[in-house]
């Protein structure tokens, strides 16, 4: 299944950003895992459809309510499967 990994800068971490995008990436059938990193930002793995990585990459623009997303990078992630999406 292809996979992207996303690295999410800006105030992303203490505002729910991990459990919502566990929530939205379940509601768009994608696996894998959102984690809070060193530096403050959050590294979002995630393996599903094209479209569906598609639509989770919008989402990760602007995140929750409480989230003020400045940056979102991505790269291209060896294809794997993967069951469900934790958030660590």
């Amino acid at each position: 299944m292809p996979c992207v990994r996303f690295f999410v800068r800006g105030r992303v971490q203490g505002v729910c950003f991990r459990a919502s995008t566990r929530d939205e990436a379940l509601r768009l059938g994608i696996s894998g895992h959102a984690r809070n990193l060193a530096d403050g930002s959050v590294e979002v793995l995630a393996c599903g459809p094209d479209a569906a990585l598609e639509e989770l990459h919008r989402w990760l623009h602007h995140g929750p309510p409480s989230a003020r997303v400045e940056r979102v990078a991505c790269e291209a992630w060896p294809d794997q499967v993967i069951q469900g999406f934790t958030t660590r």
